[in-house]
This record gives C-alpha cells, sequence and structure tokens, in this order.
C-alpha cells in the first residue's frame, strides 16, 4: 500500500509571516492540530503543531500576536513521497520521533499529510477484514 492511498489529502496551512495567534485561531477553526508551511511554489518547508505553540510561544513568554509563524515553527521538515509505500513512513516516523509526515508529489509539491493515526485506522481495517475471512473460512467448533 502507498502512502498516497491512505493520506489525508485535505491539508491545512499557514504562511510563515502569518501571527502564531491567527494560525492557532485556525487549528482551532479546524479542530487540527497541525498546520503545514508551505513555500509559494507548494513545498512544505515547514510545519506547526499546537505544542510548538504551547512550548515555543506560550511556554517561553512570547506575545502569540507579535510571533510570526516562522519564529517557531519546525523548519528541519521530514516528507514523504505519495508513491512510496508505508513502511518507509513509519520507518522515518519511528527514526525522527514524529506522528505526522506532510505528502509530496514527484514535483515535490504538498498532496497530503500521513498521521499515524492514518497508518492506525488502515491496519485495523486490513485486521478486520482478515478476521472476517478467517470466521468464513474456519470449521465451526462444535
Amino acid at each position: 500500500m502507498t502512502i498516497g492511498k491512505i493520506c489525508n489529502r485535505n491539508v491545512d496551512t499557514a504562511d510563515t509571516l502569518e501571527s502564531v495567534q491567527t494560525a492557532a485561531q485556525r487549528m482551532g477553526t479546524r479542530n487540527v492540530g497541525t498546520l503545514v508551511v508551505l513555500s509559494e511554489l507548494r513545498r512544505p518547508i515547514g510545519i506547526l503543531t499546537d505544542r510548538d505553540v504551547a512550548v515555543r510561544v506560550v511556554g517561553s513568554g512570547r506575545d502569540p500576536y507579535t510571533t510570526s509563524v516562522e519564529d517557531v515553527m519546525t523548519a528541519d521538515l521530514e516528507v514523504v513521497r505519495e508513491d512510496l509505500p508505508v513502511e518507509d513512513a513509519l520507518k522515518r516516523m519511528r527514526s525522527r520521533g514524529v506522528r505526522r509526515l506532510p505528502v509530496v508529489s514527484l514535483a515535490g509539491q504538498c498532496v497530503g499529510i500521513l498521521s499515524m493515526d492514518d497508518i492506525l485506522s488502515h491496519l485495523a481495517h486490513d485486521f478486520a477484514v482478515l478476521g472476517r475471512l478467517i470466521e468464513v473460512s474456519s470449521p465451526g467448533l462444535d
């Protein structure tokens, strides 16, 4: 299974120059914990999480109205191509200690976001299908 088949294609984004306050309000309105920061060419250049807001802004006593997304986003960003196997994404998540990865096209443009929840949901579905197959094909125990 490829990453592109299970990733979320609806990506919430932020601009580098907008205030953290504006970005945090968007997170609340859209009920998400992550915003992908894109370049003008729609390439991921950073990620802003609710944890970044809590630790790097609130925890550091910064003003969310005057602090820009660029000042607190994670810029050392790991991305995955949509045509790669899910196992590759899991390896990268594990090695980087992250739960979400922006998904890019072959041209490097953001086309989605993959979360650990997306992978777990996919695996749960596959296991349920296997369970039903075993039930149907196994002889009854009397």
